[in-house]
């Protein structure tokens, strides 16, 4: 592992002194003895060997034992490659949510970094294939097909690769149940048998206690059932700070208790950044809470969407539990039932840029103990997750555009989603979660269908969640249609709750791949149906016309208005827009 670089000695490509640094322990010092300091003390303390060259030689190899023991004992692995041959008609699944619509990955694929890169979305380091073989590492890893293999390679952690049977529910299962094992527990049962409502749309950063209510009421007024309402960013002073504006919110607390009697639950926004001119700041600042500059003692500018913020580092335990507490005084204070968790995306936390408490807790590690704080809170939501398929957290697609290509990802998303042990998932905002969309519209020539059609899709997911005000931008007719799915999703409740608990033991995932269901009957490529646990197949347009084709399993079906179908074949349907087409078995 030793080298030279330039006139620098350096350990796995790092400097001799930045290695000192890295393994030393903080209070630990080194004293290198130069040349001049030998002459200059000779006379007092005389060596013992015959030179100052053998002197410094000696002084060499000591070190070099010293910084290769610390090396080896608590530097990360040697970077590890492997190349695994794609076999004949293999498909592979898995890494990250957002390339859902890529998969099955085709045999030439661009590099993806589960390191730097989470696509705005889950991931897991874990690749599984319709012949029942996965990829597993401990540590986050690039990878590319390409020429007819898989290449992996991962700084951290181990490389795993096994034959697990035949099918990729098989393979999945294997790897889920090894490495992603179901705890048992679910998130609570509301968010699967009631629509979601998210202030985000109507209000953007405008979030008050007049309207807030008002949006509340209009779900009312309107025929929607209740459920769970999130207040979104810009309810509280500044970020890293958890009191709501007095100028926006002038008795919160009763805001909240009425919001109960409504029958909502409620929750808020929170992310991990602290705005670096507040009060907060200079607090956790003295505290050490916050992630540093590299190589100081400063706090690190993180850049995000919405400026330039200090961070929290959660590998410090003081600052992850000085979090906690502080998330759970405001339920105490506000009867605030669960909280939004925004951010944590790895790329803000590279090794090269910050430092953080622990010395190893960098990228993905922060993810990850970002996503850990949210088992403290049953009522949770995440768009950024690494590794923690299987636990009870309520995960959310990233942001999808107010487009057909948006409408059109929503199945493949949440299938890759499922297949990386993220069950308990919702498909992102019904319409898409981009507010530029919905601003200054004119409803006569605003495309309502696609509205229409992202509604359906929600309906037959784990959860459903609106945010622009169907109310405002559609009319009468199609405002109708969206009622009706969002009471189709709460007469759906007890069994998709039913599948959560099943997901809770066994860790299968609710809404799944065709190939999964039903192995080696020709639906590897199929990225426009799912079963939607073990009875329902849905197969909803997903594009703006009025037809589609679906392909049924072996066996007899029976369709949403009751036709039965001979499976084995492909059939066109007509769809109008207040169709969503689902099949079940007739056994």
């Amino acid at each position: 592992s030793l080298g030279l670089v330039g006139s620098e000695m350096c350990i796995r490509d790092r400097p001799i002194c930045q290695s000192v640094k890295s393994v030393m322990p903080s209070e630990s010092k080194v004293r290198l003895i130069s040349r001049e300091h030998l002459k200059s003390n000779s006379a007092v303390h005389p060596p013992n060997l015959s030179s100052i060259s053998h002197i410094n030689i000696y002084i060499m190899k000591k070190l070099i034992l010293s910084i290769l023991a610390f090396s080896l004992a608590t530097t990360a692995l040697p970077q590890q490659v492997k190349e695994i041959e794609i076999l004949p008609n293999e498909k592979w699944w898995g890494g990250a949510t957002d390339l859902g619509n890529k998969m099955p990955f085709c045999d030439n694929t661009t590099e993806a970094d589960l390191q730097t890169q989470n696509f705005n979305n889950q991931t897991t380091p874990l690749l599984i294939s319709n012949k029942g073989r996965y990829i597993w590492c401990d540590g986050p890893f690039r990878f590319q097909l390409r020429d007819g293999k898989i290449r992996i390679e991962s700084a951290r952690g181990t490389i795993e690769h096994a034959t697990a049977g035949n099918t990729l529910k098989e393979a999945y299962l294997a790897a889920s149940g090894k490495y992603l094992p179901p705890t048992g527990i679910l998130p609570p049962e509301l968010f699967f048998s009631k629509p979601q409502y998210n202030t985000w749309i109507e209000l953007i950063y405008n979030q008050n206690q007049e309207d807030i209510l008002k949006y509340a009421r209009s779900i009312i007024d309107n025929g929607f059932p209740t459920g769970i309402l999130m207040i979104d960013d810009n309810w509280q002073k500044d970020y890293g700070n958890f009191n709501f504006r007095p100028d926006k919110f002038p008795n919160p607390k009763a805001m909240v208790d009425e919001l109960h009697a409504m029958g909502f639950k409620v929750m808020l926004w929170v992310s991990p950044f602290v705005s670096p001119d507040s009060e907060e700041f200079r607090y956790l600042k003295t505290k050490g809470y916050l992630v540093k500059r590299k190589g100081s003692d400063q706090p690190a500018i993180l850049d995000w969407w919405n400026g330039s913020s200090a961070c929290y580092d959660l590998s410090n335990p003081d600052a992850y539990n000085h979090l906690r507490s502080t998330l759970k005084k405001m339920q105490q204070d506000y009867h605030i039932d669960g909280f939004k968790f925004d951010a944590g995306d790895p790329e803000r936390y590279p090794e090269k840029e910050v430092d953080v408490f622990d010395r190893q807790s960098y990228d993905t590690e922060q993810t990850y103990l970002w996503a850990k704080l949210g088992l403290e809170f049953p009522y949770n939501e995440f768009r950024a997750c690494w590794k923690l398929g299987g636990q009870p957290l309520v995960q959310r697609l990233g942001d999808k555009k107010y487009s057909w290509d948006g409408v059109a990802s929503l199945v493949p998303s949440m299938i890759a989603a499922g297949l990386l042990g993220y069950s308990y998932a919702c498909p992102d905002m019904i319409g898409g979660g981009e507010y530029s969309s919905f601003q200054g519209i004119d409803a006569s020539g605003f495309d309502q269908t696609l509205i229409v059609r992202s509604c359906q899709i929600h309906s037959m997911m784990p959860m459903m969640q609106f945010s622009v005000a169907p109310w405002r931008i559609l009319n009468k007719e199609n405002l109708e249609t969206c009622i009706k799915y969002a009471k189709w999703h709460e007469q759906l409740g007890d069994y998709i709750l039913s599948q959560a608990k099943n997901a809770s033991i066994t860790g299968e995932p609710i809404v799944r791949h065709m190939d999964y269901a039903f192995p080696n009957q020709g639906f590897e490529e199929c990225r426009d149906q799912y079963m939607l646990g073990d009875k329902y197949l849905v197969a909803p347009i997903m594009s703006s016309g009025n037809t589609r084709t679906v392909k049924l399993p072996k066996g007899k079906w029976k369709d949403d208005l009751g036709k039965v179908y001979k499976g084995g074949k492909t059939y066109t349907l007509d769809v109008p827009l207040s169709r969503l087409p689902w099949f079940v078995e007739v056994k």
